[in-house]
């Protein structure tokens, strides 16, 4: 019997992303095209979720056209967490996933809250992962 995929976690990057973009549309508000690209960089950011699960993690973008790429948690080799003190002081940090995945061999979650407990929640099922599929990483040089 299969086990069931549940989620265990679900996000999206912080809009302080665009924090230089808003700072800069502010600057120029005398100008009405400013205040359409703060909207468009906002929605961007709205529309970017991540979605964790037992068994992958889902990453969908896009505003009018959608597109969510699918990643098997037993592929992911290495996490890296960056958290520079501008992000630390919002509470917020990166995480870099190197896989052994054709389609995308790096996953950059940029600007994620409480991010060393995402980072440990994901390795933590990467483990579970390849326990059950009885997978292993062989790197060849």
């Amino acid at each position: 019997m299969q086990d069931q995929e549940e989620t265990i976690w679900e996000g999206s990057p912080s809009q302080l992303k665009n924090f230089g973009v808003y700072v800069l549309c502010v600057l120029l508000c005398v100008l009405i095209v400013p205040i359409f690209i703060a909207i468009w960089k906002w929605l961007e950011v709205k529309c970017f979720k991540y979605r964790l699960t037992t068994q992958r993690l889902s990453v969908t973008r896009g505003i009018f056209n959608k597109r969510t790429d699918e990643l098997e948690l037993y592929r992911i080799k290495d996490i890296t967490l960056a958290e520079p003190f501008f992000l630390r002081l919002f509470g917020l940090g990166n995480i870099k996933l190197d896989t052994s995945d054709k389609s995308s061999p790096e996953v950059n979650m940029e600007y994620i809250a409480k991010a060393p407990n995402v980072r440990d929640l994901i390795r933590r099922h990467v483990e579970a992962m390849r326990d059950k599929k009885r997978v292993r990483e062989i790197d060849l040089e």
